[in-house]
């Protein structure tokens, strides 16, 4: 799951309103290369047409985005939403009134014209837009919630597009995102480096390296986010078997796009190596296996005056050992 090359930001369209137009700033790249962004926004285009049969993932991590943004008391009058697919969360922050105006992007212009074309609220102020996660073009403090469902675990410097994220909102505005952990599809990755050793002698990237939870915290820390929380779902899906899996990763637009991965076609017997280890390995008794998608839920604000603060260290009036009624010991 899973040739580099820079950002290809296009510049706004003319029709685009003032609203839009001026957010526009400078594009901001980075040299750290991980993935083949040209190779993911082909792969992610040809799944467009096909999404919608293979979107169960996006849908349910869409409505749990969508309810915890239910449990925050706040509006928020002008939201992105990055990576927008099929525009699942941006119907989902119009039609439960937490947004009042959206700009859907996303790296793949069929999803867009999808998105444009299909969906009933958008309107002269929520438009969708064509914009790569790594180079967002958009000004300093434009926005007041900034949400990505299933997209940014693919750009090459994730803390610095989580930095850009910061940037743009707006003093004490949020941003919410969910993106793939690093147990995500594990079983398929001992599947394929049994296979590649038994039949290759070698072993190769076959899965994307995705974000270690341990990790996600000090990601947002580090892009200067206030009150940074970090969560995990796990979600179990079984398939009849590792081609089932194969043909729905295709279908997201989540196949293996790392810059060191091998290319051409795999052997036809390394993919039979590897689905018989991924029976003989992972299957269920009644011959299902299972397939391991790691949620991370990543939730930051933008620094502001009114917002809580840790105590300074030494500042207490009273001694824990007090407060709990307990008598302290001293080792």
């Amino acid at each position: 799951m899973t040739g580099s090359g820079k950002p290809d930001n296009p510049p706004p369209p003319r029709h685009m309103p003032n609203m839009v137009a001026n957010l526009v700033a400078n594009d901001a790249t980075s040299d750290m290369q991980v993935f083949d962004r040209r190779i993911h926004r082909l792969r992610r285009m040809r799944a467009a047409g096909i999404f919608a049969e293979h979107d169960f993932l996006l849908t349910e991590v869409a409505e749990q985005l969508t309810d915890r943004l239910q449990d925050i008391n706040r509006h928020f009058p002008l939201a992105l939403d990055l990576g927008t697919h099929t525009g699942i969360l941006t119907r989902s922050l119009l039609s439960t009134g937490k947004a009042s105006r959206v700009i859907a992007t996303d790296f793949a212009h069929n999803f867009i014209r999808d998105v444009a074309g299909k969906t009933p609220h958008i309107n002269s102020d929520t438009i969708a837009v064509e914009t790569d996660e790594e180079a967002l073009p958009f000004a300093a403090q434009s926005f007041d919630l900034i949400t990505s469902a299933l997209s940014l675990h693919w750009v090459n410097d994730l803390p610095g597009a989580l930095f850009q994220i910061r940037n743009c909102l707006k003093p004490d505005g949020l941003f919410m995102a969910a993106i793939l952990g690093g147990e995500t599809l594990k079983e398929l990755r001992d599947a394929f480096l049994e296979a590649e050793v038994a039949i290759e002698g070698g072993v190769s990237p076959r899965v994307s390296p995705f974000t270690d939870v341990r990790l996600a915290g000090g990601l947002l820390q580090r892009a200067g986010f206030a009150l940074p929380v970090v969560d995990v779902d796990t979600i179990t899906v079984t398939y009849t078997d590792a081609f089932a899996l194969m043909r729905d990763l295709q279908g997201m637009g989540e196949t293996n796009v790392h810059l060191e991965r091998r290319r051409g076609f795999t052997r036809r017997r390394t993919l039979v190596a590897m689905a018989e280890a991924y029976h003989a390995r992972h299957a269920f008794p009644d011959g299902r296996i299972p397939a391991t998608f790691q949620i991370i839920y990543l939730t930051g604000w933008a620094p502001h005056d009114s917002q809580q603060k840790p105590l300074r260290p030494g500042s207490a009036k009273m001694r824990l050992a007090d407060a709990l009624g307990v008598r302290e010991n001293k080792l």
